[in-house]
């Protein structure tokens, strides 16, 4: 008796989903959340940013650009480096670009 077996090529012409594709498809997806998750800490950093006036701004200010460094260097792990759509999308401001990365 012989066991049938699919060809190779064809698993991926059909969509037949291997235990790998159903990995990458998971890892793919926690990605993008994460992602989404750090783009709305960054959002909230730069609202409370925009609200403050005071004398203490220089600790909002590094709160907001450790948020956007956290950002951007996830999107750079994933693959996307063009810093200019982040900032640009976001009107990250000069003042935070200018901390990003400093400790």
């Amino acid at each position: 008796m012989s066991s049938f077996r699919m060809p190779q090529s064809l698993n991926t012409r059909l969509g037949v989903e291997t235990g790998d594709a159903v990995f990458r498809h998971e890892l793919l997806e926690e990605q993008a959340q994460s992602l989404g998750r750090a783009g709305r800490k960054v959002e909230a950093a730069l609202a409370v940013l925009a609200a403050y006036e005071d004398a203490g701004r220089a600790a909002v200010v590094k709160a907001a650009s450790d948020a956007v460094w956290e950002f951007l260097v996830q999107r750079e792990v994933m693959g996307f480096r063009d810093r200019s759509a982040v900032v640009a999308r976001y009107g990250i401001p000069r003042e935070v670009m200018a901390r990003i990365g400093a400790r």
